[in-house]
């Protein structure tokens, strides 16, 4: 997939920052959540559980917005305006475990709760605004 994500925007999502997605609740009021956050083939990638809030609002208006500030520098950030085209159960619970080794540095998502479901939210951006750090 051809993306239209810098190398400087890549960055900010590849490295230890948290992500905070906004989705649109049934009454169109904003519902916000940090997440964890990864970028695959130019494709934004969250990891969910079935049934929570952010996952049954996309389930119902695919449109999101994230914004990440650089955990180093918080005059580095970016705002990303997208839709999720798909939600997936294929290969989510490795790709938590990747989320847990970049964020927590441990082999294996530690907070896993009995009969969850992980999913995958696959995002395409469609507006991006970065705002690099002046020197």
């Amino acid at each position: 997939m051809t993306s239209n994500i810098s190398p400087e925007v890549a960055k900010l999502i590849e490295d230890k920052n948290f992500a905070f997605i906004a989705t649109l609740m049934k009454d169109a009021s904003p519902q916000i959540t940090p997440v964890w956050i990864d970028l695959v083939d130019g494709m934004i990638l969250i990891n969910t559980a079935k049934g929570r809030v952010k996952q049954r609002n996309v389930s119902r208006d695919p449109r999101v917005a994230i914004s990440i500030v650089d955990r180093n520098n918080p005059y580095n950030m970016v705002t990303i305006q997208g839709h999720v085209v798909e939600q997936t159960t294929d290969g989510a619970d490795k790709h938590i475990d990747k989320m847990a080794k970049k964020y927590l540095g441990v082999d294996k998502y530690p907070f896993a709760m009995p009969g969850e479901e992980r999913v995958l939210l696959k995002i395409v951006p469609k507006k991006i605004f970065h705002m690099p750090p002046r020197s």
